[in-house]
């Protein structure tokens, strides 16, 4: 994990006077481990593996606690299910592919994206703050071969896909 995310939230924590626990510590130190999208369930999970102590509401008011401290962004990838996103400091310029087959979500970066967004933000009077794009799009593998490696994984695993519309 980024020294730099536990001394922010030293200090968010400090001038909110609240108290630094291990089952806090535990949970930021997880949900930092690895630079992917996860849901609170998600978390919970891989958090209980490491301390079957800490309870399902301890990890949601948590991260609800990394969203206030801007730490953590949600963000909406479908299926009315929020998903946290713990790099976008990294890339401000975040944009999402996410599969509506198998439900893989795929970070990308474009100048042109970025560049669209800057003219249409300043002629429309406003400076942008943050920029998201979430573009849902049809699994080529699924389509061209009949099967996704994706798509089996994912069931697999027990995850949850979304309808087909």
């Amino acid at each position: 994990m980024d020294p730099g995310i536990q001394e922010r939230l030293d200090q968010y924590i400090q001038r909110r006077g609240l108290r630094r626990t291990g089952q806090r510590e535990v949970i930021v130190k997880e949900a930092f481990s690895r630079d992917e999208h996860f849901t609170a369930e998600d978390l919970f999970d891989r958090v209980r593996r490491r301390n079957a102590d800490i309870s399902r509401a301890t990890v949601y008011r948590t991260l609800g606690l990394l969203v206030e401290a801007d730490l953590l962004r949600q963000i909406d990838l479908g299926e009315s299910q929020t998903t946290y996103d713990p790099n976008f400091h990294d890339k401000p310029s975040h944009n999402h592919l996410v599969c509506v087959d198998c439900g893989r979500v795929v970070e990308f970066e474009d100048a042109h994206i970025d560049t669209l967004n800057e003219c249409v933000t300043r002629r429309l009077g406003f400076r942008t703050v943050r920029q998201t794009l979430k573009i849902e799009a049809t699994c080529e593998q699924l389509r061209t071969n009949g099967r996704c490696p994706n798509l089996i994984a994912s069931r697999l695993s027990g995850k949850r896909l979304r309808k087909r519309r």
